[in-house]
């Protein structure tokens, strides 16, 4: 997300979305970032929205801070056209799924020193780095604001998890999780929920520790679900996967900076719950699995008690949290959580599964058609 100079009124937030490059012929992950990215600098498409990642067979797109769903949707859109554009000319598709559903072969980081490093230092574990998340930017007045946000967060992140889950198939199998690459991405040493923090020192002290401990190389790789952006004035919620269709990104945007709002107002009590303060992390990392092992199919974890209730009273108990800072947008929000609750990401990807008979090649395309078919708007 591209930074400016001041923010004004509203909550500002804006989105980042790692896309797959796939093989039209195979179906599988294709190591040819360089080429779809040279593609769009030549052929005059808006290459500022679309950069590397990690490895070659993605491609990461990004909006600037806007304070409208309604624009935010357009910009997802547009930055999604350009990387299909891209892709299309140098002969793959985009798919926005959280885990490439084929195999690929050996994954291949990105020419850049800083990737490689990241690679030959955690090895194995940042092979499955090549899944695919959604990563919210919400805007925060101060570091401390920022803080006692990230700690306000907590509890209701599975349930951002849960709305997003679209990543049950990997490598050809299917993982019986509704988000797998959530799972895949827990190997990360400094990945997952963390402590509360309780202050800025606290939160400096813990990232400096774990940077020299060697389970981050810096701050970029600090991977908490919930952090302090390193570039922008923004929290930054990292633990959704990336959605196929972009009115469930901009339904996990909304939510997201609806909690970031409410936990920085002065009524931020309601927005931790009432049993906030007492989640310690192996029970966050729990409500994680669950929210991750059956997305909004069945039950997670009661962000106030801790107890396992339907999905459905969590995100009803979400939006109730989170109303007052949607203003004209509350009924969209609504429609797009009766909408997930009846067939999320995961759902759909199974659904595809089911009506060709036991193909992944068909969910593949089925995620080809439904990513393209949302990049023309």
């Amino acid at each position: 997300m591209r930074r400016v100079a001041r923010w004004h009124g509203a909550a500002h937030a804006g989105v980042e979305e790692e896309l797959l490059l796939v093989d039209p012929a195979t179906r599988e992950a294709a190591p040819r970032s360089q080429q779809v990215l040279k593609y769009a600098a030549e052929h005059g498409l808006p290459s500022e929205d679309l950069d590397h990642e990690l490895f070659r067979h993605q491609l990461e797109t990004r909006t600037p801070p806007v304070t409208s769903l309604a624009e935010l949707r357009e910009h997802v859109v547009r930055a999604r056209r350009a990387a299909a554009e891209a892709a299309e000319g140098a002969g793959l598709r985009t798919v926005a799924a959280g885990a490439a559903p084929l195999g690929s072969g050996e994954p291949r980081a990105t020419r850049d020193d800083r990737y490689q490093a990241m690679v030959d230092t955690f090895g194995e574990v940042a092979r499955p780095a090549g899944t695919c998340a959604m990563h919210v930017h919400v805007q925060v007045a101060s570091d401390e604001e920022g803080v006692r946000v990230v700690d306000a967060l907590r509890p209701w992140l599975p349930a951002l998890l849960a709305v997003s889950a679209n990543s049950p198939f990997y490598r050809g199998r299917d993982t019986r999780h509704a988000s797998w690459r959530s799972q895949a991405w827990a190997g990360w040493p400094s990945a997952g929920p963390t402590e509360r923090f309780g202050d800025v020192e606290t939160y400096r002290r813990v990232c400096r520790e774990l940077i020299a401990s060697g389970a981050a190389r810096d701050e970029g790789i600090l991977y908490f679900d919930a952090r302090l952006s390193q570039r922008y004035p923004t929290v930054e919620v990292r633990v959704t996967d990336v959605c196929t269709d972009p009115d469930d990104a901009v339904l996990v945007a909304a939510l997201a900076r609806g909690l970031v709002t409410q936990a920085a107002g002065p009524d931020a009590a309601a927005a931790r719950g009432p049993a906030a303060g007492q989640w310690r992390a192996e029970l966050l990392r729990a409500a994680q699995w669950r929210a991750a092992r059956y997305g909004l199919a069945g039950q997670l974890l009661d962000p106030g008690t801790g107890e396992p209730v339907p999905a459905r009273d969590v995100l009803e108990a979400l939006v109730d949290t989170v109303a007052g800072h949607l203003g004209d947008d509350l009924a969209l929000v609504r429609e797009g959580v009766d909408r997930v609750l009846a067939e999320g990401g995961s759902v759909r990807q199974r659904a595809a599964y089911e009506r060709s008979g036991g193909s992944i090649e068909a969910v593949v395309d089925d995620l080809v058609e439904r990513t393209n078919r949302a990049a023309t708007g």
